[in-house]
């Protein structure tokens, strides 16, 4: 399954918390629902990253290694309740 993003952010070769803090700022813009793509190094991005967003209340939709030694990340807005 192919998903749809609404917005993309490249944050391969950033370091951990910038990267972090760039996701949720570019979150933060998104209407709720929205899906982010965003592409992370391997290692500590992704050992940090991810469950860091979750505990900020966003969803992890699909997260998928590529073939180029980085990750794709598919993070969604919540939706206000």
């Amino acid at each position: 399954m192919t998903m749809k993003a609404d917005a993309q952010l490249d944050l391969r070769g950033t370091p951990c918390p910038i990267n972090f803090v760039r996701t949720k700022l570019q979150l933060k813009k998104m209407a709720p629902n929205d899906l982010l793509e965003v592409w992370l190094d391997a290692g500590e991005p992704m050992e940090q990253v991810p469950d860091s967003l979750v505990m900020e209340g966003y969803i992890l939709e699909q997260t998928v290694e590529q073939a180029e030694g980085h990750f794709a990340l598919w993070v969604r807005c919540p939706v206000e309740g």
